[in-house]
C-alpha cells in the first residue's frame, strides 16, 4: 500500500531532532501512532509531502527545511505585556504558556524575559526558524472513508472492511 494522494488515512512512528543535533525534541515510539489524513494540512507540509510515495512498513530518515517545518522565525511576533496579566503565575525564562486567541483558538507562547512591570512574550513556535530530522516509519496506510473526508477526523464510521475502493490512491 503505498501512500500517493489525498485522502488516505496514514499512521506513523516518529522521532524528531533539530537537525544536526541528537536530542529528541519529540516522538511516539513507544506510543499510539500518529494518524492524519493526506491532504488535509494536518502536519508540517514538509513531512506530509515526504511521506507521499512511502509504503506501509517502510521507514525513513526525513530532512524537513524550517520554512516546510514551522516556519521562520518572525521578529514582529513578540510582544510586551503588563506583569499583572501572569498574576498568579510562576514565571521563568523560557517557559511555555497557553492563552485563548482573538478566534477562540488555543495559542501558545514562550516567556522570553520579565521584570516586575512588563512580561516579553514570543508568539513563534518554539522550532520556528529550525530544520527538522525526522525518523518515520508508516504503519498504516488505507483510504479515508466518506466521513473522514467529509470532517477531516480519523476514526470516523467505517465502510466496509477499510480495504481501498476506486479513486483511494492508496494501493
Amino acid at each position: 500500500m503505498t501512500i500517493t494522494n489525498e485522502n488516505c488515512v496514514v499512521g506513523i512512528e516518529y522521532e524528531v531532532k533539530e537537525a544536526g543535533t541528537t536530542e529528541v525534541v519529540d516522538s511516539n515510539k513507544g506510543g499510539q501512532p500518529l494518524e492524519f489524513i493526506i491532504g488535509k494540512g494536518q502536519i508540517i507540509p514538509g513531512l506530509e509531502n515526504a511521506l507521499v510515495g512511502m509504503k506501509k512498513d517502510e521507514s525513513g530518515d526525513i530532512l524537513v527545511k524550517a520554512a516546510d517545518a514551522y516556519g521562520e522565525v518572525n521578529p514582529e511576533a513578540q510582544q510586551t505585556l503588563p506583569r499583572d496579566q501572569f498574576e498568579g503565575i510562576d514565571l521563568a525564562e523560557g517557559m511555555t504558556l497557553y492563552g485563548q486567541g482573538e478566534g477562540g483558538q488555543t495559542v501558545q507562547v514562550t516567556v522570553k524575559s520579565f521584570n516586575d512591570n512588563e512580561v516579553n512574550i514570543d508568539f513563534n513556535h518554539p522550532l520556528a526558524g529550525k530544520d527538522l530530522m525526522f525518523s518515520v516509519k508508516v504503519l498504516s496506510a488505507r483510504e479515508a472513508t466518506e466521513d473522514e473526508q467529509a470532517t477531516g477526523v480519523v476514526g470516523g464510521h467505517s465502510h466496509g472492511n477499510g480495504s481501498c475502493g476506486s479513486g483511494c490512491g492508496c494501493h
